[in-house]
C-alpha cells in the first residue's frame, strides 16, 4: 500500500456468525441431497463434512472481504475486494455514486448489523454489485455521508430539515390485493423444483408415506383427488401470497422532507427485512402506475419511481405495492405536481390502433373455429368443444376492447404520458427533461397500418418509454412538443 492512500477494512467481525449460515441456505439443496444420502445409506459422516465445509466457507467469506474509501469525492474511488478461489476487484468513481440503500435481515438486526448497497444507477448484480455485508449499524449514517458527500446532500442535511410528510402508510386492508399476485404459485413452483433438485422427491416416492397417499387417492377417486388438490394449492398460493406480502412490505412509510435540507423521498419497509432507501427528487424523472388484470379489477394499483440512478424494473423501483389506486394516484400526483398528467384524459390513437387490437385479439378464436369446422365435419367433436370455443372467442373479444380503451397518450412542454396493456395495464408519467433522445419505430404490418411505435430515451426508470400505434403523422409532432429541439430536425418537417 502507498502512503497516503486508505487502509483497507474488514467488515464486521459479527459477521463470522452470519456467514455460515447465509452459505448453508445458497448450499440448502445440496444439505438436503446429503440428508437424504446419508439417511439411506446409514452413513452420518457425508453430513458432517458438509456442514465443515459450509462453515469453513462462511468464516474465510469474512477474511477475503476488504473495502477502501479513498478520500477525495470528485477523483477518488471506493473499492471492494473478495472472492476466496477467484480474486474480485470492485472499483467505483465516488463522483459515480447515485443512491447508497441499506437492507437489515432479521438475524442482522439481532446482531446490530446493516448491509450497505452503494449504486450508480447502472443495473448490477453478482460480483459487479458493490454491496458491504454487514457493516455495524452504527457506522451507516457517517459512511452514507461520505459516499454521498459530492452530492450535496451531506452538507444540507447538516442543516435542521423541516418534519418530514408522510406521503402514505401501509394498511392491512392492502393485504387483499397480494392474494390476487402469482407470487405464491411461484413459490411452491421454487419449493417443487427444489426437491426435485436435490433429489428428495425420488426417496418420497418410495417412502410408506408416498404409498399411503396414493392409495388413499385410489379410494377417493382421481376426479376428486384431483380437485382437492388444486383447491390446497390455490388456498395454500393466496396464503404464502398474503404471508409474502405482509412481511415484505408490513410497515411501509413513504415520506418526503422538504426545506434547507433539500427535498428527498424516503422510502422504509419490511418486519423481518428492513430495507430503507433515500431518493434525492432532483433525480426524480417521474413514475408508473402499474395494473395487473386482477388487481384492476378490485380498484388497486402499484407505483414504481421513474428516476436516475435506480433500476426501472423490479423491487428497487418500487414506492408503493399494489394498494388502492386513489392512493397510488395520490401519491403520484403529489411527486408531479399536476394531477392532469396522472389522471387526466388521454388522446386516442384512431381507428388503426383500435383495427390492430381487434385483429391480433381475435386471430386465434378464429383459427380455431375454421379448424373446428373442418374436424366437425370430418369427425365427431365432444359436445363440449364449441362452448369452449364460444368463451375462448368472448375473453378474446373482451380483451381486445379493453386494450383499445387503454391506448393513449397526453403530451404537452412538461410530461408526457402514456397508457397501454391489458393483463397488466401501465401508465407512465415522464418529465420531458430528462428525455435525451428519440426514436420512431414500425414494423411491416405497422408501416401498412400507418402507426408507428415512439420510443422516450431517458436515463431514468426502465430507459425507454414507448407510445405505442401512434399514427406515423403524430410521432415527430409529440416528440417535437415534448422536445423543442426535436422540432429542427428533418424528420419533424418532413
Amino acid at each position: 500500500m502507498s502512503a497516503g492512500e486508505p487502509a483497507w477494512q474488514r467488515l464486521s467481525p459479527r459477521m463470522l456468525l452470519v456467514h455460515p449460515l447465509h452459505e448453508a441456505l445458497r448450499e440448502l439443496p445440496l444439505l438436503i441431497a446429503v440428508v437424504v444420502f446419508g439417511s439411506a445409506t446409514d452413513n452420518r459422516i457425508w453430513l458432517v463434512a458438509m456442514v465443515w465445509v459450509i462453515a469453513v466457507v462462511g468464516v474465510a467469506r469474512w477474511f477475503t472481504t476488504t473495502y477502501r474509501i479513498e478520500p477525495d469525492p470528485e477523483s477518488g474511488r471506493v473499492q471492494l475486494r473478495s472472492g476466496l478461489l477467484r480474486r474480485n476487484l470492485l472499483s467505483l468513481p465516488r463522483n459515480r455514486i447515485r443512491s447508497v440503500e441499506t437492507d437489515a435481515r432479521l438475524l442482522h438486526r439481532l446482531l446490530g448489523l446493516t448491509v450497505l448497497r452503494v449504486s450508480t444507477g447502472q443495473h448490477a448484480a453478482g460480483d459487479g454489485a458493490f454491496e458491504l455485508n454487514a457493516v455495524e449499524s452504527s457506522q451507516v449514517p457517517q459512511l452514507r455521508k461520505i459516499l454521498l458527500a459530492h452530492t450535496g446532500q451531506p452538507a444540507r442535511a447538516a442543516v435542521p430539515s423541516a418534519k418530514p410528510k408522510v406521503l402514505a402508510r401501509w394498511r392491512p386492508s392492502w393485504l387483499r390485493y397480494s392474494a390476487l399476485s402469482l407470487s405464491g404459485l411461484l413459490t411452491i413452483g421454487a419449493a417443487l423444483a427444489a426437491l426435485l433438485q436435490s433429489g428428495a422427491w425420488a426417496a418420497l416416492q418410495d417412502s410408506p408415506r408416498s404409498r399411503s397417499w396414493m392409495d388413499a387417492v385410489e379410494r377417493f377417486g382421481a376426479q376428486q383427488s384431483a380437485g382437492v388438490i388444486v383447491a390446497a394449492v390455490l388456498v395454500a398460493a393466496i396464503l404464502l401470497a398474503v404471508l409474502r406480502s405482509l412481511l415484505t412490505y408490513g410497515n411501509l412509510v413513504l415520506s418526503r422532507s422538504s426545506g434547507q435540507a433539500g427535498d428527498v423521498l424516503a422510502l422504509s419497509y419490511g418486519l423481518l427485512r428492513v430495507r430503507e432507501h433515500s431518493y434525492d427528487m432532483r433525480r426524480l424523472r417521474g413514475g408508473t402506475l402499474r395494473r395487473p388484470l386482477l388487481v384492476r379489477m378490485f380498484g388497486g394499483a402499484r407505483l414504481d419511481a421513474a428516476m436516475t440512478g435506480v433500476n426501472g424494473e423490479g423491487e428497487s423501483s418500487i414506492l408503493l405495492p399494489p394498494c388502492p389506486k386513489a392512493t397510488a394516484e395520490q401519491v403520484l400526483t403529489g411527486l408531479v405536481a399536476d394531477p392532469v398528467v396522472v389522471s387526466g384524459p388521454l388522446r386516442r390513437h384512431g381507428p388503426a390502433a383500435t383495427r390492430r387490437r381487434w385483429t391480433r385479439a381475435m386471430m386465434l378464436p378464429i383459427a380455431l373455429g375454421a379448424g373446428l369446422a373442418v374436424a366437425t365435419a370430418v369427425y365427431e367433436v365432444p359436445q363440449w368443444c364449441w362452448p369452449a370455443w364460444a368463451a375462448v372467442t368472448a375473453g378474446a373479444a373482451l380483451l381486445a376492447a379493453d386494450r383499445v380503451r387503454a391506448l393513449g397518450h397526453r403530451v404537452d412542454a412538461a410530461w408526457l404520458t402514456a397508457r397501454t396493456g391489458s393483463w397488466e395495464q401501465r401508465r407512465y408519467a415522464i418529465s420531458t427533461d430528462g428525455i435525451i433522445g428519440w426514436t420512431v419505430r414500425q414494423s411491416w404490418f405497422q408501416r401498412r397500418a400507418g402507426v408507428a411505435t415512439l420510443i422516450a430515451a431517458t436515463a431514468a426508470g426502465v430507459k425507454a418509454y414507448r407510445v405505442i400505434d401512434v399514427p406515423a403523422e403524430w410521432a415527430w409532432s409529440v416528440a417535437a412538443t415534448a422536445s423543442p429541439w426535436v422540432a429542427g430536425s428533418t424528420w419533424a418537417r418532413s
